[in-house]
Formats: C-alpha cells, sequence, structure tokens
C-alpha cells in the first residue's frame, strides 16, 4: 500500500466514529449492523453483544465486511471505505485496557458507563485484510483496492494518537 494511499485511509477512519460491519448467518445472509469504533492506525476495535447474532456470526466465522462515510450533498464530494478481513475477540488484558482508554477519548458520552465485561460485550479486533479507498473527488465512483500487508497495520505514533489530538 502506497505512504499516500494509507495516509488517506487512516485519515478517513480518523475522521469517522461510526460504521456498518456486516458478518455472515449460518444461513448464508449477510448481517449488516451499525456499531462505534476506534482505530489504531488501520485497525479496529468495537464492543458487541456476546448475547448477540453478531458475536454468533464471527465465533462461527470471522470474515466480515465494513463500510465507513458520511452522508455527501454533493455526489463529487463522497469519500469513505470499504473493508474485508477477520474479526476476532480480543483477549489480551494490556491491549483490552490501551483500547479501552482510545474509546473513551474517542466516544466521552461512555464514560458516565460502567466499564464493559468481555464475558458480556466483547471487544473485537477488526483486521482489514483489503481496503477500497473511494474518493469520487478524483471521479464518478473512483476507488482504489489494495491488499494490506503485515506492515500497514502498524501504526506510527504520530498516526496512532491523530485523532485524539482532534475529539478534545
Amino acid at each position: 500500500m502506497s505512504p499516500e494511499l494509507r495516509e488517506s485511509a487512516i485519515g478517513l477512519l480518523d475522521r469517522h466514529r461510526i460504521m456498518t460491519l456486516a458478518t455472515n448467518r449460518p444461513d448464508g445472509w449477510p448481517q449488516a449492523t451499525v456499531v462505534g469504533y476506534v482505530n489504531d492506525g488501520l485497525t479496529l476495535y468495537c464492543f458487541v453483544s456476546r448475547l448477540g447474532q453478531k458475536h454468533a456470526n464471527i465465533v462461527r466465522d470471522a470474515r466480515f465486511s465494513a463500510a465507513i462515510a458520511s452522508d455527501y450533498s454533493q455526489p463529487l464530494d463522497i469519500q469513505g471505505l470499504s473493508l474485508a478481513g477477520k474479526a476476532a475477540p480480543v483477549t489480551d488484558a494490556s491491549e483490552l485496557d490501551r483500547v479501552y482508554r482510545m474509546f473513551l477519548k474517542r466516544h466521552p458520552e461512555y464514560a458516565a458507563w460502567p466499564r464493559p465485561n468481555p464475558a458480556i460485550a466483547p471487544m473485537l479486533r477488526v483486521t482489514p485484510a483489503i481496503i477500497s479507498v473511494i474518493d469520487y473527488s478524483k471521479g464518478f465512483g473512483h476507488s482504489d483496492l489494495v491488499k494490506i500487508e503485515a506492515g500497514d497495520l502498524k501504526p506510527s505514533s504520530s498516526q496512532r494518537h491523530n485523532w485524539l489530538s482532534h475529539s478534545s
């Protein structure tokens, strides 16, 4: 992935807080739901209910698709991301603590709620394998489809906290 395209993708992730996450139901139909997320570079994190269909779908089949964008009044202003990859529950306590702090910084409205218990609401790590960066300013329907390599996922310290400096 080129540095410019990676920067564009991370910038889009940094500017948004909500994604549509699609998982695979047991009957083969996709299920799309909206979730709040935080990103650490190109890796996304969200909470789900252990009792919900989304969690059951991920446990059975880790593949996902996601879409992130805003509502634009002009078609040539449309920018967003489409992602596909695998999701898994976060089990490492230090990763869970670090990302939970990021989540509260990005979603301060949840600070009044008790911290989610992983037995009830596990945190998912959503790791893309393919990203399509959508930018209609480059032409109607323009997108750059890229396969993600391991080095693409590692955020730099400035990228990791870029949205933190803009959210206060």
